[in-house]
């Protein structure tokens, strides 16, 4: 293990100036504490850092990182974790990773530096990573999973989901399902691939690759990979289309009008997640509805009875039930 001294070296500062800026950092100046942070996870002297000032804090303060921010859903999910905070008089530390591990890498450094009691956080590609250095440190994955068998998480059912909204469209009697993607890093758009692949076989069809399209949960992706399909010829295009994100959803929705065809007369459209939006607009949206405020609160709940002690024998992995919310974005295929 290194040193207080080899952190204080690297940082170029004393050793009590490095010492402080670990134990006790609002005494210390934030351009020298990040440094002497970033000094001590180079040299693996965090973690144990960390854990004496796990010990010693005396702070009521949680982190929550989200993904995307200006999402309604992740709007509503940081809603739910503040509401439920609150209520308990704890203070809540948001952060934007905008799918980023990078950024977030960034949010969890500055938010050691506040002395957290535990984190909540909506995973990237790289949190598993970023959450091995901290050991001592309580944290629940929401609505994505990292993969860590050991992890408290609070999910949905996105099998269920999709699988729900894949069956659906066959039942209108469509065959030529098409679906759009989100990252495949990413934990939620594999599980909700996997369920409408999942009805496709049960309904006796294969999923034709031709008909899907990955995108990056943002709603320019979703238009380029709707523009891709609905662009095909006629024989060849999707007559239903199953979108794995309201962000992207928009994004198809807009592709669908620039190229002339009328919803559902022309393409029926399922989305996952719902809103305002999704409601209001003409026609109203077909949609996988999430629990997103419950999600936050249980998270929230979740990880207050980590910090009291309520460490079950095994991991606790609460999943949420969908809903498929019937509207007026589907219908029959159209005539050949």
């Amino acid at each position: 293990m290194s040193s207080i001294q080899e952190v204080a070296a690297l940082a170029q500062v004393s050793t009590a100036t490095a010492s402080r800026a670990l134990s006790r950092p609002e005494m210390v100046a934030l351009s020298t504490r990040q440094r002497v942070m970033q000094a001590a996870q180079e040299l693996a002297y965090q973690p144990n850092a960390l854990a004496r000032s796990l010990r010693q804090r005396e702070t009521r303060t949680i982190g929550l990182i989200v993904s995307d921010i200006l999402n309604p859903f992740h709007a509503l999910l940081a809603k739910g974790v503040q509401d439920t905070a609150e209520q308990h008089n704890y203070v809540t530390f948001l952060f934007n990773s905008d799918e980023q591990p990078e950024k977030e890498a960034r949010a969890i450094r500055t938010l050691l530096g506040h002395l957290p009691k535990g984190l909540i956080v909506v995973p990237t590609s790289g949190t598993r990573q970023h959450l091995a250095s901290l050991p001592e440190l309580p944290v629940v994955e929401l609505d994505r999973v990292t993969g860590n068998p050991e992890a408290t998480t609070i999910t949905v059912d996105n099998i269920g989901g999709a699988h729900a909204a894949t069956t659906h469209l066959l039942g209108l009697g469509h065959q030529r399902i098409g679906m759009i993607v989100g990252r495949q890093d990413i934990s939620t758009a594999v599980e909700r691939q996997r369920g409408y692949q999942q009805a496709l076989s049960e309904a006796g069809l294969d999923a034709d690759p031709a008909l899907i399209r990955s995108g990056n949960h943002r709603e320019a992706a979703g238009y380029q990979a709707a523009h891709e399909l609905l662009a095909l010829p006629p024989h060849q295009r999707p007559t239903a289309l199953f979108v794995g994100n309201n962000e992207m959803t928009i994004g198809a929705v807009l592709a669908a009008r620039e190229l002339g065809l009328e919803i559902p007369r022309d393409l029926s459209l399922v989305g996952f997640d719902d809103s305002r939006w999704a409601q209001t607009m003409s026609p109203p949206l077909t949609v996988i509805a999430q629990p997103a405020y419950a999600l936050g609160q249980h998270a929230c709940e979740h990880l207050l009875g980590l910090l009291g002690g309520k460490r079950a024998s095994t991991p606790a992995q609460m999943q949420l039930p969908t809903e498929l919310i019937i509207r007026h974005s589907t219908g029959p295929p159209p005539l050949s």
